[in-house]
C-alpha cells in the first residue's frame, strides 16, 4: 500500500512547486525594477537623445555619420584613441600579471599589504594623480633630470601621447590587477606540481596549465581597461595637447565650443559601437577559455565494456586486467 500512496502524492507536490517558483521569479523582477528604472532614466534616455540629435542636427539624415568617414580627421583621432587604449592595456598587462601572480604566492599578511597598495589609487583623486604626473614630467622636472645622464635631457614629455599613455597606465593598473588576482586565486597550484612530476619543465607547465586557467581574468581585466581608456578625458586634456587629441577631447570641443551637437552625438555613437564590439569579442574569448581546461586537452572516452568493468581495468570480480591501456599515459609535454 505504501508504493501507490507515494505515486499518487508525487503529482500533487509537482503542482504545488510551480506557483512557488513563479512567485520567486516575480519577486526577483520586482527587486530589479529600481535598478532598471535608474538605468532607463540615467542611461537609456540620454543615449536616445544623443542618437536623435546625431540624425536630426543640423538637418535630418545620416550626414553626420557620413562626415565621420569622409572628413579625414575623425578616423585619425579614433585610430589614435584605439592605439593608445591598446598600448595602455598591453603595458598594464605586463605590469599587472607578475604582481597578481605574486599575490597568490605570498602569505596572508604580505597579501594584505599588496592588496592595500593596489587599492591606494582608489583613495586618491584622479585630478591629484594627474597633477602629480604634470609636476614629474614638466621641463626640468624629476623625470627629465633622471634621464639627462643618458643623453635624453632635451626630450619633452609633457604634451605628448607618451605622457598620456604613462599616466593612463598608472591610473588604470588596479582595474587589471584585481580581476587577474581573482582568477588566479582560484587555480589549484597542485596542477603545476602534477605536471612537473610527469616530466614537464616548470616553464612549460606554467604555459600549458597556469596561463590558460588564468586567461579569463586576463581577458576581463584587459577588456575593462581598454574600454575605460577609450573614453578617457581628464588625463589627455591635462597631459596631452590638441595636436594629439583623443576622441573624448574632440567630442568636448564640438559640444562646448563649436556647438555641433549632431557631429558630437555621431562620434559618441561610433565610440559606443566600438566599445560594444570590444566587449563582445572579449566575452567570446572568455567563454572559450572558460570551457577549456588546457590547450590540447581531450578527455578520454570509455567504451561500454570498460564502463561495465569498473575503474581502470577492474573486472566484475575485482581482478586487475593485464592490459597496459588501463594505466595512465605519459603526456607529450
Amino acid at each position: 500500500m505504501a508504493a501507490p500512496t507515494a505515486t499518487a502524492e508525487a503529482p500533487t507536490a509537482g503542482r504545488l512547486a510551480r506557483p512557488r517558483f513563479d512567485r520567486t521569479r516575480a519577486s526577483g523582477w520586482l527587486l530589479l525594477l529600481p535598478a532598471l528604472a535608474a538605468l532607463a532614466v540615467l542611461f537609456v534616455l540620454p543615449l536616445s537623445n544623443v542618437f536623435v540629435d546625431s540624425v536630426t542636427e543640423p538637418e535630418a539624415g545620416l550626414g553626420n555619420y557620413a562626415s565621420l568617414f569622409t572628413d579625414g580627421y575623425t578616423l585619425r583621432v579614433l585610430g589614435r584613441t584605439l592605439l593608445v587604449a591598446f598600448v595602455v592595456s598591453a603595458a598594464g598587462l605586463l605590469l599587472a600579471y607578475p604582481y597578481a601572480y605574486a599575490m597568490t604566492l605570498v602569505g596572508p599578511m604580505m597579501r594584505a599589504v599588496l592588496v592595500t597598495i593596489v587599492l591606494i589609487p582608489f583613495w586618491t583623486s584622479m585630478m591629484a594623480r594627474n597633477f602629480a604626473w604634470m609636476v614629474l614630467m614638466q621641463d626640468e622636472g624629476l623625470i627629465q633630470r633622471m634621464i639627462s645622464p643618458f643623453g635624453l635631457g632635451d626630450v619633452t614629455l609633457l604634451g605628448t601621447t607618451l605622457a598620456v599613455g604613462i599616466s593612463m597606465t598608472q591610473v588604470l593598473l588596479p582595474f587589471l590587477v584585481l580581476p587577474m588576482y581573482s582568477a588566479m586565486d582560484q587555480i589549484d597550484r597542485r596542477l603545476l606540481s602534477a605536471a612537473q612530476s610527469l616530466g614537464a619543465p616548470r616553464g612549460r607547465a606554467f604555459r600549458r596549465i597556469y596561463l590558460p586557467l588564468s586567461m579569463p581574468g586576463i581577458v576581463a581585466g584587459v577588456s575593462l581597461v581598454f574600454v575605460l581608456a577609450l573614453g578617457f578625458y581628464v588625463t589627455p586634456a591635462l597631459l596631452g595637447s590638441t595636436r594629439n587629441a583623443m576622441i573624448a577631447q574632440v567630442i568636448n570641443v564640438r559640444t562646448k565650443e563649436l556647438l555641433d551637437f549632431g557631429g558630437a552625438g555621431a562620434m559618441g555613437v561610433l565610440l559606443l559601437v566600438v566599445t560594444l564590439l570590444v566587449l563582445g569579442v572579449s566575452r567570446r574569448l572568455a567563454g572559450q577559455r572558460a570551457s577549456a581546461v588546457a590547450p590540447g586537452y581531450q578527455p578520454a572516452r570509455s567504451s561500454g565494456k570498460e564502463a561495465s568493468q569498473g575503474s581502470c581495468g577492474r573486472g566484475s570480480r575485482g581482478t586487475r586486467h593485464s592490459s597496459r591501456s588501463c594505466w595512465p599515459r605519459r603526456p607529450s609535454w
